[in-house]
């Protein structure tokens, strides 16, 4: 399985509930996902994608689904693949994504970090690396939030994958 979790950003007309379509958009080479990582079309989130999720969507309360900080990373509609072995494609519409969109830009990333820090840092080398982790967070909190933003200002959906 991949250690790589993939959203990209597609405009709401071209969006098909097909598990084809949908592996065919995440069938492109690492030259091709850098272009569209450096235009915000996609974001691409390294192993670290499940604590990244921890740190929005901590502790959630009732319904959080509806909420959109538990849609910044693991959030959608599942399409579930035939093939019960691989992960579902998880899908956003428009006016989610610019929820989530709404959100990041208010965000306060200290918060969020001083919230989830304690549950993080012993997986990262405690408090001692606690510098580097939280810029790493902080690095992927803020390509999060611009790959959002443009995602919103578009009017696009957003599909997501870990491709295996």
């Amino acid at each position: 399985m991949s250690t790589y979790f993939h959203l990209r950003a597609v405009p709401p007309s071209a969006l098909r509930n097909s598990v084809t379509w949908l592996e065919r958009l995440f069938g492109d080479d690492w030259d091709t996902v850098r272009r569209r990582v450096d235009r915000r079309r996609e974001e691409v989130l390294d192993m670290r994608y499940l604590d990244q999720e921890l740190l929005y969507a901590a502790d959630p309360p009732h319904r959080a689904e509806d909420r959109p900080q538990a849609q910044v990373v693991l959030g959608g509609r599942p399409v579930f693949h035939p093939d019960s072995d691989k992960p579902p494609f998880l899908l956003l519409t428009a006016g989610r994504a610019r929820r989530v969109a709404g959100f990041l830009t208010m965000a306060d990333f200290d918060a969020l970090w001083g919230f989830a820090r304690d549950k993080l840092l012993p997986r990262y080398g405690g408090v001692t690396a606690e510098p580097d982790t939280r810029d790493i967070f902080a690095a992927a909190h803020r390509d999060l939030t611009e790959f959002y933003a443009q995602t919103a200002e578009c009017g696009d959906a957003v599909v997501k994958w870990q491709p295996t």
